[in-house]
């Protein structure tokens, strides 16, 4: 018979529905069954497209034995972390203080009824093996420490408790701002950097966009070194198997220091930031290669992510068919026999189809193992004939690989990773000339709007056009800087009255106003035995960070003072971090960069289509600190935008306070 979780919206609380575990979700019957009956709660926290949570599930939780003592001795909880990132984040972080190394998933915490962990741990087999206890002595010990050593574990719980609130950022002192963690950042980056590779760390490797953005930042100002980083980075990053060579879109990390053999989860919140990197290395270099890879994430998403209803889904799987990746790789011959002759002796050294398999031994995960200029070389072909075998062999593999049997998609639409793929979407199609990329993100901001704003509030998440779960920082953060990237990509009256609605909530809702700095959950949600500020960057930017430079880039467009010093309040929270440990906190280094050199307003007012043909013009020119926003003729602007019309464009260009007069010639402005 089918659990309690078979009533659940979520794609990951539905994949164990079936199982004999009596799961609940996360909620007051569950925790208040333990509180009643002095049960202790074991949680269980994944994802649907999670390799090591289906490996988990298909050992333990599918299995009577491990079930049979599960039911007997926990409550059980299964927690969605896309769904929960709150509940993820405290559960991580206790991972850490118990554990004494970094969690993942899936994670498996054993609570006290009270909400409080006492054992964390992650992936645990039935049995002993990797060097890991058998879940089901863990759990009699567990279970056992709880009832014949509570006093240790009580003392424990008061010394966990009082870790979790030591993590929270002091009250920011009045130390003066300075560019010091900025040049720190890029020697601590250095010092870590892959120089053959790219990447920061050594395997498993992870794009990691915000360092990556932040290096981007730098190089505009100028800095080789921050430019060679990010750019041999971006290259190596694009050229391995981590990126689709056939379908586009990245996945999650690469196990290899080479980037070659990824964990073949895609994620939307990847791509969103990934996109908008690719298209400022185009724009940067010029190069073929990082316009392609932007061109493949867009493919990806609009083919296979893109919900019939609006917004875009959450992620596919690693697995099809019960194994990992067997969608996406070939075995030696099988790649052959698809392709003529002529296009397997061009497909077959690009993709890294003549060495030995890299996956498994077995099979090949397609790679760019050798540039294709000097593979028609070598073939004594133009490289335009090259380029056409290799078009012809690709789309041959694509078409087969399409015929297999698909990964799993999380159905669900997430208002923050959403906004992180329309913040990519506009901005990529705003710097490479992209009017349907730009109207592709316009697309999914009116569908966040339909389905996920209710009553100035947003909720998290949305599934078959239900909506559900109060809103988190991240999600109004997120979005209000994909609102900001929209409006600079196409002006819309519409989107600039919700970016001020979402900033008032924002700082109505989740801003410490004494101390600084947002909450991760608003001040009415669910109590949960802390209450996080996150300011670091994870796989995704920090709410913090995104809420600061958002709110800052608005203050200077509308002249608003309320953003402006909410944004100063919360760098001033972390500006001791920043200092001590810049690397960790990039988006929290652009609003230092944007506090200490303020960024520049560019307004256009004036008749379609010549305020486009001024953009076009002005594109290539705009630094990173540039905001330009087109007002065409007859839109409806609040005072501090609305600037006179006239038959022909005008600039006004303003920093700060500081605006320089109107120009009405647009070598004048471009000079």
């Amino acid at each position: 018979m089918p659990n309690r979780l078979a009533t659940e919206p979520s794609p990951y609380l539905l994949q164990h529905a079936d199982n004999p575990v009596d799961w609940y979700p996360w909620g007051e019957e569950a925790l208040e069954k333990a509180r009643r009956e002095d049960r202790p709660i074991l949680l269980s926290i994944g994802y649907s497209a999670c390799h090591w949570c289906h490996v988990m599930a298909h050992d333990c939780f599918e299995d009577a034995e491990v079930a049979a003592v599960m039911n007997r001795l926990f409550v059980n909880i299964k927690v969605d972390r896309e769904e929960r990132p709150d509940l993820d984040q405290i559960y991580q972080a206790a991972h850490q203080l118990l554990a004494g190394r970094g969690g993942g998933w899936p994670l498996t915490v054993f609570l006290t009824p009270d909400q409080t962990p006492f054992f964390a741990g992650t992936y645990f087999p039935k049995t002993p093996r990797y060097n890991l206890p058998g879940f089901i002595d863990l759990m009699e010990n567990v279970a056992r420490a709880w009832h014949e050593r509570r006093g240790e574990v009580l003392a424990q719980n008061a010394a966990l408790r009082e870790a979790l609130a030591e993590q929270q950022p002091a009250a920011g002192g009045d130390a003066p701002l300075t560019a010091a963690p900025l040049a720190q950042a890029v020697r601590d980056l250095a010092q870590a950097f892959d120089p053959v590779w790219g990447g920061f760390s050594r395997a498993p490797k992870f794009p990691r966009p915000g360092e990556l953005f932040f290096l981007l930042r730098r190089a505009q100002a100028g800095d080789a070194q921050a430019r060679d980083m990010a750019l041999l980075t971006l290259r190596r990053m694009a050229s391995g198997g981590v990126v689709d060579q056939l379908g586009g879109g990245f996945c999650r990390y690469s196990v290899d220091e080479q980037w070659a053999i990824p964990h073949f989860e895609k994620m939307l919140y990847d791509n969103g930031p990934l996109l908008q990197l690719y298209a400022d290395a185009w724009a940067m270099t010029g190069e073929a290669l990082f316009r392609d890879t932007a061109e493949g994430i867009v493919g990806w998403l609009l083919r296979e992510m893109r919900a019939p209803e609006g917004g875009f889904y959450s992620a596919l799987d690693a697995d099809s068919e019960g194994h990992e990746g067997r969608f996406y790789v070939w075995t030696p011959d099988e790649a052959r026999a698809l392709l003529s002759a002529e296009e397997w002796s061009v497909a077959a050294p690009v993709y890294g189809f003549d060495a030995p398999p890299n996956f498994e031994n077995t099979h090949w995960n397609p790679i760019l193992a050798k540039p294709l200029a000097e593979v028609a070389a070598s073939l004594g072909i133009p490289a335009t004939g090259a380029a056409q075998r290799l078009a012809s062999a690709r789309a041959r593999l694509f078409a087969a690989r399409e015929k297999r049997v698909r990964p799993g998609c999380d159905d669900k639409q997430l208002t923050a990773w959403n906004a992180l793929m329309i913040a990519g979407l506009a901005h990529a199609g705003r710097v490479m000339q992209r009017p349907d990329w730009v109207a592709e993100a316009h697309a999914a901001l009116d569908f966040v709007r339909a389905k996920l704003w209710r009553d100035g509030r947003l909720l998290a998440s949305c599934k078959q056009g239900e909506a559900r779960l109060n809103g988190y920082l991240d999600d109004y953060a997120f979005l209000l800087d994909a609102l900001l990237e929209a409006l600079q990509a196409g002006f819309r009256e519409q989107d600039l009255a919700w970016a001020c609605e979402l900033a008032d909530a924002l700082l109505a809702h989740f801003e410490d106003a004494e101390s600084g700095g947002f909450f991760f959950t608003s001040h009415d949600h669910e109590a949960l035995i802390t209450r996080p500020k996150p300011g670091y960057d994870n796989a995704t930017p920090s709410g913090n960070g995104v809420a600061a430079f958002a709110l800052q880039r608005l203050g200077h467009l509308l002249g608003e003072a309320r953003y402006l010093d909410a944004s100063q309040r919360c760098l001033r929270l972390f500006h001791a971090h920043l200092t001590q440990m810049p690397v960790a906190y990039p988006t929290l280094l652009a609003v230092l960069d944007e506090a200490l050199v303020l960024p520049r307003v560019i307004l256009l007012r004036g008749p379609q289509p010549a305020l486009g043909e001024w953009v076009d013009a002005l594109a290539p020119k705009l630094g990173v600190r540039d905001m330009l926003f087109a007002l065409p003729n007859g839109a409806a602007l609040p005072a501090a935008l609305a600037k006179p019309e006239a038959d022909r464009p005008t600039a006004w260009v303003c920093s700060g306070t500081a605006c320089q007069p109107p120009v009405t010639a647009l070598s004048g402005l471009l000079a």
